[in-house]
């Protein structure tokens, strides 16, 4: 996959995104409830896009909200709807954080990381000891892959089954949530 197909596709998407947005408030509720967000807590928001989960992480009072986009626009939008927030434009593969993280959310987005594995070594490396890590998407394995199939087919992978993505995840992360069903996809693990 070409990085900079996914930057373009991405770009040219920032002018809809939020209007286009379809919600699922019980099951964004589920997923960040078994991630763990809560109150005092630092996280990364992984391919933020405009910044669709800031509103429900300033809500669970996150102490400090960082997250990053691989798209100028989608970051920019993001940055200017929520000054709160720090919001980098880059590659969360190469990017330089000041910190680490309690929680890393990736977010209906883990399609457009063509390199699975290295991506999840990556996000290890950026997690505080005991914090969590949450693949989600906020409808099915079948849902996100039909999605794809149209415009996004050259930016984006299959999503692979919940319990391939458990066992990415075991080296780095001790995997207590594993859901694919007909409304929600979701992976977590807490760092070892």
């Amino acid at each position: 996959m070409d990085q900079k197909k996914v930057i373009e596709f991405f770009d040219s998407c920032a002018d809809w995104w939020d209007v286009d947005m379809i919600r699922n408030e019980p099951v964004i509720a589920q997923i960040l409830d078994n991630a763990g967000v809560r109150e005092g807590l630092d996280l990364l928001d992984v391919a933020c896009g405009t910044g669709v989960l800031f509103p429900d992480y300033f809500a669970r009072q996150v102490k400090s909200l960082t997250a990053i986009d691989i798209a100028p626009e989608m970051a920019r939008r993001a940055q200017e709807k929520f000054p709160l927030a720090q919001v980098h434009c880059g590659d969360v593969e190469t990017e330089a954080f000041e910190g680490l993280f309690d929680i890393i959310m990736v977010y209906n987005a883990f399609p457009h990381f063509p390199e699975p594995d290295r991506l999840i070594e990556r996000l290890a490396n950026l997690c505080k000891p005991g914090g969590r890590l949450s693949i989600a998407h906020g409808m099915s394995r079948h849902a996100i892959i039909s999605h794809h199939e149209g415009r996004a087919r050259g930016v984006s992978i299959d999503l692979i089954e919940a319990e391939a993505l458990a066992k990415l995840l075991d080296p780095w992360f001790t995997v207590d949530v594993v859901i694919s069903d007909e409304t929600m996809y979701q992976v977590c693990g807490i760092k070892k």
